[in-house]
């Protein structure tokens, strides 16, 4: 009954039949109860529920919808306030449903995930008992010297691809000899050069291929990338880094954008006429490169990869190389009445960058810069954080301080926009 069921941006590589639990109308299910997804992309894990209708003549609500992991021995902690999830986790809830999605899976996000219901109930809770089991797993190269060559500096060899939870039922593979994409099965055996290395990916997933690996010796050429996804917002820089090494000393070297619609060739960034005054590559140290792309723009959203040639080599274009997302700033504090707790929130995280700025009633909270805040939260104050200079709107609870202070902020609002206008008018009379 094992399904293999895969889509744009996440695996599912390993389903199993749906479990349900509760009584007397409480229950929840979720489905699949087992998932096996590759590191880097991102999977989705959905339960849907239900509850009475009415209890003591009261209409039941859902105030409340969370996941958490099982492994927590304590008071369950939402995933949007786990620190280890920050930007990595949405919830897309509805119609009695919710999918929690994981994006730039970690190894350590291997785990038993379980959801949880609240209503309007004073005992109008419910959880998912068994939970929803993820397993996430690495791909590698596994190569085994068959022979050697009697008269030129090579090898026959065996190489295989590798998951740590196997695929149900079996996938097909991708392999990159040098860079470049051909197919195959799990294992196959080939002759294979000092120069040659080789890497595999699930079909469906070939932006997360494994690391290239050198076969026979180990000076080969290969091209490993710092990442596989960058998020960064409209406006800012971003850094893109790569360590490369060459059998022969490369001769040109260059960054390219992946093949697209209106850019069928590769063009090295700093000829490109989108990107004039834009980019910069640097040279930090020998074998490693880092694109610089400033002043980013929506339309630079794209994959980009790193190229070099020798006398005797290249490798090749077809290598993934990093991912990416360029969005419009998106700053926000999430209110979980766990604990309670606050959470800033952006859809876009930037790499080597997790700094926040915590404020109450305007002013800044001195010491405070992680994604969840866990002080004392005054029912009458309010709350906003800051990620890289942007700023969320402020939360708090419907006390009538706290409407007044909104009422406030909002007067001043329709003020300023009264005065421009006001004055906008007397430009056009003029």
């Amino acid at each position: 009954m094992s399904v293999t069921a895969a889509a744009s941006g996440f695996v599912v590589l390993l389903l199993t039949v749906t479990v349900v639990q509760g009584a007397d109308g409480w229950r929840v299910r979720c489905t699949p109860t087992q998932i096996c997804a590759v590191k880097g992309s991102k999977v989705q894990i959905r339960c849907s529920y239900w509850h009475p209708s009415r209890i003591d003549g009261l209409d039941v609500a859902v105030e409340q919808t969370y996941w958490f992991t099982k492994g927590q021995d304590s008071e369950p902690v939402d995933l949007r306030a786990a620190s280890e999830y920050t930007g990595r986790v949405q919830y897309h809830c509805g119609n009695k449903a919710c999918t929690l999605t994981i994006t730039d899976l970690r190894d350590s996000d291997s785990d038993v995930y379980q959801f949880r219901f609240i209503t309007n109930q004073p005992t109008g809770r419910f959880t998912g008992s068994t939970g929803v089991s993820l397993s996430v797993t690495g791909v590698q190269v596994i190569s085994t010297e068959l022979s050697d060559c009697r008269r030129e500096d090579c090898s026959r060899s065996r190489v295989e691809c590798q998951t740590s939870c196997p695929p149900t039922p079996s996938p097909s593979y991708i392999w990159y000899k040098n860079g470049q994409k051909t197919t195959g099965e799990k294992s196959y055996s080939a002759y294979f050069y000092s120069k040659d290395s080789i890497s595999c990916a699930v079909r469906g997933h070939e932006d997360f291929p494994s690391a290239p690996v050198c076969v026979h010796g180990n000076s080969c050429d290969r091209v490993n990338y710092i990442d596989r996804n960058i998020c960064a917002f409209k406006g800012s820089s971003v850094d893109i880094s790569c360590s490369y090494s060459s059998h022969y000393d490369p001769i040109t070297k260059f960054w390219f954008v992946a093949e697209q619609l209106y850019r069928p060739r590769a063009v090295d960034l700093l000829k490109d006429p989108e990107f004039t005054h834009r980019v910069q590559v640097l040279e930090p140290e020998r074998g490693r490169s880092t694109l610089r792309i400033m002043n980013l723009r929506l339309s630079d959203s794209a994959q980009y990869r790193f190229t070099f040639k020798s006398q005797r080599s290249e490798w090749k274009r077809s290598f993934p190389g990093t991912t990416l997302t360029v969005t419009d700033p998106d700053v926000q504090v999430i209110w979980s009445p766990i604990g309670p707790t606050l959470t800033c929130h952006s859809s876009c995280l930037l790499s080597g960058r997790p700094s926040f700025v915590w404020y109450k009633n305007g002013t800044e909270i001195h010491g405070e810069t992680s994604p969840t805040f866990r002080g004392f939260l005054h029912p009458e104050n309010s709350y906003s954080c800051a990620y890289e200079l942007h700023h969320s709107s402020p939360v708090c609870e419907l006390t009538p301080k706290c409407l007044v202070w909104k009422l406030e902020r909002l007067s001043l609002v329709i003020f300023y926009i009264l005065i421009i206008v006001k004055k906008k008018s007397k430009f056009k009379c003029m």
